[in-house]
């Protein structure tokens, strides 16, 4: 992309499946301070494992120096910009949009849950699922730095309360490292109409209206203290999509 030049995030195009077996896509907005070592350390990954992958990240419409660095310090990562700020769903959708591999992962740019954990995942993928999302709550979780203490159980009763809206078995649709695969994540993208932080269980229940195999696995993860969801803003605001989700007519 020639400098200066920013793409919408959604492409007009399906992106066919090329020579690689994982396309990682990075959403972000405002992430200069921790971007790059999130990169470096998938970048890493890749080439300690000699994986088949490329790397997506997805610039929210930062207004600090978060495109300038991937261009500048990271010629193999695909950059796709937006004009504007218009929420981590949106990004998700694009990057899955323009996803060239095999299999689809994406994770938040925190790298909250490390990107080893990809390794169970293709594991998982190659039995049969067709999304696999990783779970903080699950009995093997492993939860290296707690929250404090009063956001883990609000999270938890918000956790219950979209169970009980959505109808979806699940312990935790919110945790930011999911895989799917490639016709998967097409349809499920096509399909989402969400694009703040209530995605995630769209993308659920699109899969369950689509007759998918979802599995649901424990990961290891790590609370960042920066991260930018705030409960009491956006709960409210998350939980009146999951109502809207289950009253929409996707198909």
């Amino acid at each position: 992309m020639a400098a200066g030049q920013r793409q919408q995030h959604v492409p007009q195009a399906a992106a066919p499946v090329g020579d690689v077996d994982w396309s990682i896509v990075v959403p972000c907005y405002n992430e200069e301070k921790r971007l790059g070592t999130t990169l470096r350390s998938i970048e890493s990954f890749v080439a300690d494992n000699n994986l088949r992958a490329e790397l997506i990240v997805v610039d929210d419409g930062s207004t600090d120096g978060s495109a300038p660095l991937v261009k500048r310090d990271f010629p193999r990562v695909r950059l796709l910009r937006s004009l504007s700020n218009r929420g981590k769903g949106c990004g998700v959708r694009a990057g899955m949009l323009a996803a060239r591999g095999k299999w689809v992962l994406f994770s938040d740019a925190d790298l909250s849950t490390p990107i080893h954990e990809m390794t169970r995942f293709e594991q998982e993928m190659r039995s049969g699922a067709d999304i696999v999302i990783g779970s903080r709550a699950l009995k093997d979780s492993v939860i290296l730095v707690h929250q404090r203490w009063w956001r883990e159980m609000s999270g938890r009763i918000f956790n219950v309360l979209v169970r009980l809206i959505s109808g979806l078995p699940f312990h935790d649709t919110q945790c930011g490292f999911k895989a799917y695969r490639h016709d998967a994540a097409r349809r499920i993208a096509s399909l989402q109409r969400l694009e703040g932080w209530a995605f995630d269980v769209e993308h659920l229940h699109l899969a369950r209206i689509l007759g998918m195999t979802v599995r649901e696995v424990p990961v290891h993860w790590t609370n960042s203290a920066a991260s930018r969801v705030r409960f009491w803003r956006d709960a409210s605001r998350m939980l009146l999509d999951v109502i809207r989700i289950r009253l929409t007519r996707y198909l």
